[in-house]
């Protein structure tokens, strides 16, 4: 079995960003005295749902690109999809804190959100294509269609 070693390596980089945004929320807790929720302050409510929001999307994005590695994907597509996962992450932050509406919101936190869910959406669908059920998946449908126009054509002699 082929380890995954070009995912893990974007994994520790992934793990120390993920330390940062930890540690900021660390940091912010402590400076407003607040052990939970935000208490009010909107840099430290930005903190929390940065890091939750990396917390909610990089584990399953991250495990679906390992399973492409491990099942032969090119080292380029695992560089491709975890480099635009750090990138993404990366970006997120600096949406995050800035004023909404501006360009910086729109360009980091936009865009963020735009490359993560099209991550999802591409990692998720290339395993299904790679699925030995996805042959017969085509067959099906090629009968459904080819079912569809039988009705169409039945359809027509009926309203002759």
């Amino acid at each position: 079995m082929h380890v995954p070693t070009i995912t893990a390596d974007y994994l520790a980089i992934l793990a120390l960003i993920y330390a940062a945004l930890a540690l900021q929320v660390i940091r912010l807790r402590r400076r407003n005295e607040t052990a939970f929720n935000d208490g009010g302050d909107a840099g430290l409510r930005s903190a929390i749902r940065t890091h939750g929001n990396f917390m909610e999307y990089v584990p399953i994005i991250a495990l679906m690109v390992a399973l492409l590695e491990i099942s032969g994907a090119s080292p380029s597509r695992i560089h491709l999809l975890m480099g635009t996962l750090v990138l993404s992450r990366l970006r997120h932050p600096l949406g995050m804190y800035a004023t909404p509406g501006s360009l910086k919101f729109t360009i980091c936190r936009g865009g963020s959100i735009f490359l993560t869910v099209g991550l999802l959406i591409a990692c998720a669908l290339t395993i299904l294509s790679r699925l030995p059920w996805a042959a017969a998946a085509d067959e099906i449908s090629d009968e459904a269609i080819a079912a569809i126009q039988f009705l169409q054509v039945i359809h027509m002699i009926f309203t002759l």
